[in-house]
């Protein structure tokens, strides 16, 4: 939501994408995720930028390993930074900015298939509940941007968002953002 109240633009967007597929006279429910690629999009960028955990689960090598030019000895543990992968520049155009548009009509997914979007990590290390935050976080999400119209409080605007995060175990916001619901869209 963060990255929504920061770009007014796309908080429309997905509203009007809800509005036109679900209507104004039905809440979203989950079966209709599938029918919003917009939202789908913006969970997948939101993951990009800021996934649950910085670094994934640590894996240990079964056997030694040479990737390039460095050797994965046997038995080391390896830490795979989720947070680093989604931010490289290498893979990612502009990759420090929030742009649900680079998922449209992509294939890449966050389940472990792509190692590009990795927030729950994948294999048999992934996050067992994947698929509970996969129907939960699109859901929320929707219903808040369907539900209600938002302004930033103490006539914040949306520029001046700190977006910084505190780094540890899970990465939290340094500050703060409020955001108070203007009013109650009708269903």
């Amino acid at each position: 939501m963060a990255e929504l109240l920061r770009d007014p633009s796309k908080i429309a967007k997905a509203q009007q994408e809800i509005s036109s597929t679900i209507g104004r006279d039905s809440p979203l429910e989950e079966a209709d995720i599938v029918r919003l690629p917009y939202l789908q999009a913006v969970v997948k960028e939101t993951l990009r930028l800021h996934p649950p955990a910085p670094l994934l689960v640590p894996h240990k090598a079964v056997s030694g390993v040479k990737i390039d030019d460095f050797v994965v000895p046997k038995d080391a543990q390896v830490l795979v930074n989720a947070w680093a992968i989604g931010r490289d520049p290498t893979i990612w155009t502009d990759p420090n900015n929030f742009s649900p548009e680079r998922f449209l009509n992509s294939e890449i997914d966050y389940k472990g298939r792509d190692f590009e979007l990795i927030p729950f990590g994948s294999g048999r290390r992934s996050c067992p509940g994947l698929p509970l935050a996969h129907r939960m976080v699109h859901l929320i999400v929707g219903l808040l941007v369907q539900s209600f119209d938002w302004k930033l409080e103490n006539g914040m605007k949306p520029e001046d968002l700190d977006m910084e995060e505190e780094p540890g175990f899970t990465l939290t916001k340094a500050t703060g953002v409020r955001a108070v619901p203007t009013n109650r869209l009708q269903f």
